[in-house]
């Protein structure tokens, strides 16, 4: 080979490395600049609150400001779908859910993105149970007379949800169908204004989260029935789980956590990884959430690899429960 040839050769090869050693020093150099975390449902509601959470001890991980930006919409999907077409350059990530990441799948036809490809997993946040709760003057007294009561006279009562594809519609869905009734879904931007309806009396029940209704509950001014989980709760040790009064599929906590938009650098992806493990592990983190009715995932449950099995796992869960609700959105 002459050495024109072989300069060629060496040149050409260089080039084509070039955008890879790019990258790479990007990705080292990275972040120089605040980052945006889309939290895809109104301010004050779980994902906002959980968004707050993680990214205040995450910022002072990684040295530059998480900013959060609610990008309400479509149960979650206007700001999910915002967050797969950002740049992937670390600077755009999200807290998405078990409704936006999952649920969505088979609840819209169109769903213009696919959350098990079109992002990269970054890891789970926190596991927040299902709630099944009432206004106060509400008549049944427990979950056996709930349920007695709800079958009976499902036709005049008002469920409150929080929009097509949230975690408080899928979880109603799952209950409905297991008591067979279909009562008039309302739906509400957020769990804010579906609280203050419950509280008001306009509306009769809702599937909420023990955020929802910490700061009234010990007052009375709701009543809660029941708690989806495989263990009672121990900011509300008086209330039976799903397991105990028979009510199956509400057990399986719905989940947070965090994506970011496809071809992020591994670089950046494992500082994310590494950044969110540690604000999992702090003990005001951990304060915090519990405090909200949060569980926070246990080490063998955390990482990308975890949450892409998550992410499946719960596609294909769920599917066949949509799908026997009969319920499409648009």
């Amino acid at each position: 080979m002459n050495s024109s040839r072989r300069q060629f050769l060496h040149l050409a090869t260089g080039a084509a490395a070039l955008p890879a050693l790019t990258q790479i020093a990007r990705a080292q150099a990275w972040p120089t600049r605040p980052i945006k975390m889309i939290a895809p449902f109104a301010a004050g509601g779980p994902s906002d609150v959980a968004a707050r959470i993680i990214s205040d001890h995450m910022s002072r991980t990684l040295g530059q400001q998480i900013v959060v930006e609610n990008v309400a919409g479509a149960g979650g999907t206007t700001g999910s779908l915002r967050a797969m077409r950002a740049s992937p350059d670390g600077y755009t990530i999200q807290i998405g859910h078990l409704g936006t990441h999952a649920v969505s799948v088979s609840l819209y036809p169109n769903l213009a993105y696919k959350p098990d490809t079109d992002f990269e997993p970054i890891g789970l946040v926190v596991e927040q149970p299902i709630l099944i709760v009432a206004r106060k003057d509400f008549p049944p007294n427990d979950i056996k007379e709930f349920i007695a009561y709800v079958k009976q006279n499902a036709d005049k009562l008002n469920l409150a949800h929080t929009g097509v594809g949230s975690n408080s519609f899928a979880y109603a869905l799952v209950l409905n169908a297991t008591l067979g009734v279909k009562p008039t879904l309302v739906p509400f931007a957020s769990n804010a204004p579906a609280m203050t309806a419950l509280l008001g009396g306009q509306v009769d029940y809702f599937m909420g989260t023990i955020l929802d209704i910490g700061q009234v509950y010990p007052s009375g001014l709701v009543k809660v029935y029941a708690i989806g989980a495989n263990g009672r709760h121990p900011t509300l040790p008086n209330v039976p789980t799903s397991l105990e009064v028979g009510l199956p599929n509400l057990d399986a906590p719905p989940w947070w956590a965090l994506f970011a938009p496809k071809g992020t650098p591994r670089p950046i992806l494992d500082r994310f990884s590494d950044a969110l493990d540690k604000a999992l592990d702090d003990p005001n983190t951990h304060k915090r959430f519990l405090e909200l009715g949060g569980d926070i995932p246990s080490k063998t449950r955390r990482g990308p690899e975890a949450l892409t099995t998550q992410v499946k796992a719960d596609i294909a869960r769920w599917t066949p429960i949509i799908k026997a609700a009969n319920i499409k959105a648009e």
